[in-house]
């Protein structure tokens, strides 16, 4: 298990790339747009999410409201799941294609669990947060029609990951899984309950502290609707 490249991005807009089936929405800038680089690049804990970017050095993150921040530090996405999409749609997506800072080798990202840490290099600490859910931008970075549909279809959605412990990343670490939790809330899992099989929030809330506080949140408040709906009190 490893890290294949190490993604990061600037800025881009509209005038930045012209896609086939669609278009970037005009105007728009995001940080989708990561590209591999050489080198080590440093990796340490953000802060808030809304007031800091990404955890990894020099990669732009534009949306600071939906994207940054302590727990989604870091994105991770596997290099196997991205040979698959490009089977299907039958055209190259080189490493960063779906905007994630790590592609990975040899790593079940959708099968990690909520609250796995993964030890990066000698160093570099990350620990699972929440699956990453797709948006409008995504869908038009691609350029594929009904791809929002077709990616949350799939259910294999790559992982955010919080900074524990800082270091230094690079192509060609090792991957080391250090801990791994004792429930069933994978990635995969926790992005079926929050997209297509809502009844499977309040399972979600076994995973604990490890979950990012909007999923924890999100869930918390569908388990005590269902109570209050079955005449149990909250």
């Amino acid at each position: 298990m490893r890290i294949l490249s190490v993604n990061v991005a600037r800025p881009c807009t509209a005038a930045d790339r012209s896609l086939p089936g669609g278009s970037f929405t005009a105007g728009l800038a995001s940080g989708i747009d990561k590209r591999p680089v050489a080198g080590p690049v440093a990796v340490a804990a953000p802060g808030p999410q809304g007031e800091a970017g990404s955890g990894l050095a020099g990669d732009a993150v534009v949306s600071l409201k939906h994207h940054g921040g302590d727990d989604q530090a870091v994105y991770a996405f596997a290099r196997e799941d991205l040979d698959r999409w490009e089977r299907e749609l039958g055209r190259a997506l080189p490493d960063g294609s779906f905007g994630e800072n790590l592609t990975t080798l040899g790593l079940d990202v959708n099968g990690a669990r909520i609250g796995e840490r993964w030890l990066v290099g000698d160093r570099l600490l990350l620990e699972v947060t929440s699956p990453r859910v797709p948006c409008r931008t995504f869908a038009d970075w691609l350029g594929e029609r009904g791809w929002v549909r077709r990616f949350t279809e799939e259910a294999a959605p790559g992982a955010y990951l919080r900074v524990l412990a800082s270091g230094e990343v690079r192509a060609g670490d090792p991957v080391t899984v250090v801990h791994r939790p004792d429930h069933e809330v994978s990635v995969a899992f926790a992005f079926r309950a929050r997209t297509t099989e809502q009844a499977l929030l309040p399972r979600v809330l076994a995973a604990g502290d490890g979950l990012h506080p909007r999923l924890r949140e999100r869930a918390e408040r569908y388990a005590e609707a269902a109570r209050t709906a079955d005449g149990v009190p909250a």
